[in-house]
């Protein structure tokens, strides 16, 4: 029977992926179908065709592992394993970088008042102070400066 069954591995190999559409559930199948063949030689009939007797037994199998898959969740779908347990922390660093970039690119007036305001966290007052201007001078620079760097930056969350 080996002899036999090793003519007809390409056409197998072929049907087992059109049914499955990815190469390695075909080797599987393939697999699964061969190993089927060896269990139950015995029901085989010899002179019959022994290629549709081995697409019949692929064709079963596939069906079979498809209603198995529709009852039971796979462990690729839900697997933990695919879930980052900590958040990327470059994904961070790299924004930073973008955000100090945009912000050195602003203009000197508001540059100063984004890093007195709203990254050292002083208050309006005080940055007005000491940039010797009126607080609605530094809550104009703010506002503007704020503006730009959201141009600048676009999607950064």
């Amino acid at each position: 029977m080996s002899d036999s069954v090793e003519s007809h591995l390409p056409a197998l190999r072929a049907y087992a992926r059109s049914l499955t559409r990815n190469h390695a559930d075909a080797d599987d199948l393939v697999q699964e179908t061969l190993e089927r063949a060896i269990k139950y030689v015995s029901s085989y009939e010899t002179g019959t065709n022994m290629r549709a007797w081995l697409f019949t037994i692929m064709r079963n199998r596939f069906y079979t592992n498809v209603a198995k898959q529709a009852r039971e969740r796979t462990g690729s779908e839900d697997c933990v394993s695919h879930v980052p347990s900590v958040p990327a922390k470059q994904e961070w660093h790299l924004q930073g970088k973008e955000i100090m970039k945009a912000i050195d690119d602003l203009p000197t007036q508001y540059r100063e008042a984004i890093i007195l305001v709203v990254v050292i966290g002083e208050s309006y007052i005080d940055a007005a102070k000491l940039l010797e201007c009126e607080i609605g001078t530094i809550k104009s620079r703010i506002n503007r400066g704020r503006k730009m760097l959201q141009d600048a930056l676009g999607d950064i969350q």
